[in-house]
């Protein structure tokens, strides 16, 4: 039997899905359509019609109000939002940064919508190891701990306003997946540091 949806189901599929952002990709998924030049077609009319948003080359949202991180671990997979997009939202900086800052396969800098993604590449073994990295509304987000890692791992010196944020057990928890002795001996300079402002 075929699970095509009907004509006027095709952009319904796409209402009713809990994602904010898709790509073409999703859409064959949730089509059953594997015909890229129809699937590519059928969207461009519905971004054409307003039904639909094109928010970057092969990425469309259901309105305004897509959620923006979606869209930033979706462009290059695998990825999660981390570095000061964590750290500024959990309290261990203070100082705010616009643009959303990745965890991925790649360093790249790009805009999409009006909104500037940092994509910070990692070795494949961390970028795949799941320690310290929850799922909220679809999105792959680094814990504090894990933000606060990342940073260091990708950053030779480095100041964090707030180390008091941290939960250090599970710093110590996470700090193996690096298998990095750089990063280990700078953990405890930050520890140390944060043991003797007590």
């Amino acid at each position: 039997m075929d699970n095509k949806p009907t004509k006027g189901a095709y952009l319904e599929a796409i209402l009713r899905s809990t994602q904010t952002v898709f790509s073409s990709r999703d859409a064959a998924l949730l089509w059953s359509e594997n015909n890229v030049a129809i699937i590519n077609d059928r969207l461009k009319k519905y971004v054409k019609a307003g039904k639909l948003i094109r928010v970057h080359q092969g990425f469309y949202a259901k309105d305004v109000k897509y959620n923006r991180f979606e869209l930033a671990v979706k462009i290059y997979t695998p990825s999660y939002v981390s570095f000061e997009t964590v750290l500024t939202r959990e309290g261990v900086n203070f100082q705010y940064y616009g643009n959303i800052f990745v965890a991925s396969y790649l360093n790249r800098e790009i805009k999409a919508d009006d909104q500037k993604i940092d994509y910070v590449r990692m070795k494949d073994y961390v970028l795949s190891n799941i320690a310290g990295v929850e799922h909220r509304n679809g999105v792959a987000w680094a814990t504090k701990e894990r933000a606060f890692l990342d940073r260091i791992y990708v950053s030779k010196d480095y100041h964090f306003d707030n180390l008091d944020a941290l939960n250090w057990d599970k710093v110590f928890e996470i700090l193996p997946i690096y298998k990095n002795k750089r990063l280990e001996k700078k953990v405890q300079e930050y520890y140390k540091y944060f043991i003797s402002n007590q």
